[in-house]
């Protein structure tokens, strides 16, 4: 053999790019060709990455706010203090299981219970709110990659 073989790896571990097939398929099977939506290698760990980045975002955003809410009339006591901490470690928790579908739906009920810890400051209806669009977004994202 004097070159690689089409679908076989090069030495850089690369399947060798070469022309169709007659039948338009690269395996040669007759049938349509692959398409791609996104264009991206692997959809799925993209998404992943999105819904990950964006739970760790968060958590360090409510560890960060718990200490200018206290300094700018925030009167936050023990119990709303745990309830952020709790959040936060929940949302860490959930970044690294992305990978499982019912992480998703995990990460939407964050969301509403950080909406529903604004009963404790305002503050953190707000940060609820602006995670929950965030969420949205990255769910939106999340269905056009992946269909």
């Amino acid at each position: 053999m004097t070159g690689p073989v089409r679908g076989r790896p090069d030495a850089g571990g690369r399947p060798e790019e070469g022309p169709a097939t007659p039948g338009g398929s690269p395996t040669g099977a007759g049938g349509p060709p692959e398409q791609r939506r996104s264009g991206l290698r692997n959809p799925e760990k993209a998404v992943r990455g999105l819904g990950a980045g964006t739970l760790a975002l968060e958590a360090l955003v409510l560890l960060l706010a718990i200490q200018p809410i206290r300094l700018v009339g925030g009167h936050l006591n023990g119990v709303a203090i745990g309830v952020i901490v709790a959040l936060a470690v929940v949302c860490v928790v959930l970044a690294g299981q992305m990978g499982r579908g019912w992480a998703w739906y995990a990460g939407t009920v964050v969301q509403g219970l950080l909406m529903l810890s604004g009963l404790l400051h305002w503050s953190l209806l707000v940060l609820g709110v602006v995670f929950a669009l965030v969420w949205a977004y990255a769910l939106h994202v999340r269905r056009v990659i992946l269909g």
